[in-house]
């Protein structure tokens, strides 16, 4: 998931957060965004790094699976639906915590933050996984000496991309940064291109036929479909920014339509390419010395710098919030880099990337797109809890939910461990 465009970087309410990749388009009151502008934004939301693994997500699950990414689509399609209509209960609700508070008071407020918080937590160090895999693949045998001990390949990298953005994090104002990164619908459809040409003019070929069914990977084949859709944690602060709502859910139609054909159109390609040989990431299959494949690489590696600031901004302004000293400078320098430390030892120490995005998708991605929209929609909803169709298309999203989040978090943690 990328991060969010916005026009000015707001983080001083709890309540403004962003998701997987992902910066708030403020509330403009007295002007509002434009249906293209809102669309653009929601396509920012739900292209992110899901892109890179969703071929490999498919050689988990196998042909059939993609029918899962489609059902995946249409749930989270809904779900968003289901936050629209949580908004129209009361006039202030503005953001995904506002919609938590006004189902469950605090603790909904809280338990909605602490989820995409995490989120965002574990998006930042899939940033640095994603930089280390791929700088390796374009540097290989590359090493670095600090205080005398050499660092080598993936975790030299995963450390230098620390030092870079860790001077980012220190910046009160993000906005430069959030136009940089407002790229990732860009950045998605230049990866497909690339990924097509380098089967069709560099003769790669589309030539693998693997299997049509695996039921041993389907676990962590659907959570990586969940996290590929987790753009929910904005979609309300996108609605409540448009001159009109009522034509937010055309923009959802649009943007879930338009990604999921990009989700696809990858993960066809590139399984069709590499097979079973996929690895967690499409652009590490490629072939280095093909100028394709740095073009992707290097589209790869740009928005991640660009992002790992504004991702991790709510979570160091919530912390610093909570500080008697909020207002110290040198106190909040330290909290941001104590938090990139963080990340640098947790992406060294499980630098799976594919598990890591099971275990986000599967546990995060589900619980903030399918679980919550559904809890909170009933809560807010007298009429759903009656029976009917749609409190039985409600009560089924919920127990999908909870298949894939109970049995994708047991497989990704199951395959991390095993993988330590």
């Amino acid at each position: 998931m990328w991060v969010y465009e916005c026009h000015k970087m707001d983080f001083t309410k709890a309540g403004k957060l962003e998701s997987q990749n992902e910066v708030q388009q403020p509330q403009q009151p007295t002007k509002g965004t434009s249906f293209f502008r809102t669309c653009f934004n929601g396509l920012n939301a739900l292209s992110g790094v899901g892109i890179l693994s969703i071929p490999y997500a498919l050689a988990q699950g196998g042909w059939l699976s993609l029918l899962l990414l489609f059902l995946v689509a249409v749930l989270c399609w809904y779900t968003g639906l289901l936050l629209r209509r949580c908004m129209d209960t009361h006039p202030l609700i503005k953001t995904y915590p506002d919609i938590g508070e006004r189902a469950f008071g605090y603790k909904g407020r809280a338990i909605v933050s602490v989820f995409m918080y995490v989120e965002l937590y574990l998006v930042a160090v899939e940033f640095l996984i994603l930089e280390g895999d791929n700088l390796d693949k374009l540097f290989p045998n590359t090493a670095f000496k600090v205080a005398g001990l050499k660092i080598r390949g993936k975790q030299a990298f995963v450390m230098l991309t620390s030092l870079i953005v860790l001077p980012t994090t220190w910046l009160k104002s993000l906005a430069l940064l959030a136009y940089v990164s407002a790229g990732g619908v860009l950045a998605s459809f230049i990866l497909v291109i690339c990924i097509f040409w380098v089967g069709a003019v560099d003769k790669v070929g589309f030539h693998e036929n693997d299997s049509v069914l695996n039921w041993k990977g389907m676990p962590i084949a659907i959570s990586m479909f969940a996290f590929c859709y987790c753009g929910h944690a904005v979609f309300p602060t996108l609605c409540s920014s448009m001159k009109d709502r009522s034509k937010f859910s055309k923009v959802l139609l649009v943007c879930f339509i338009t990604s999921t054909i990009n989700y696809g159109s990858m993960a066809v390609m590139g399984y069709l390419m590499f097979g079973e040989h996929l690895k967690s990431q499409v652009t590490l299959n490629l072939p280095i010395k093909k100028m394709s494949t740095k073009i992707a690489i290097y589209t790869t590696l740009i928005n991640p710098l660009t992002k790992y600031a504004i991702i991790t901004a709510p979570i160091t302004t919530a912390i610093e919030e909570t500080s008697l000293f909020r207002n110290s400078r040198s106190l909040s320098i330290l909290i941001r880099t104590a938090l990139v430390i963080s990340t640098v030892i947790v992406a060294l120490t499980i630098p799976f990337f594919g598990y890591v995005m099971a275990f986000i998708g599967s546990f995060l991605s589900v619980t903030a797109s399918m679980l919550l929209p559904c809890l909170c929609y009933l809560k807010l909803n007298k009429a759903a809890r009656k029976m009917g169709l749609e409190l039985i298309i409600i009560v089924a999203i919920l127990v999908a939910g909870l298949f894939i989040g109970v049995v994708g978090t047991f497989t990704s943690i199951k395959q991390i461990v095993n993988h330590l």
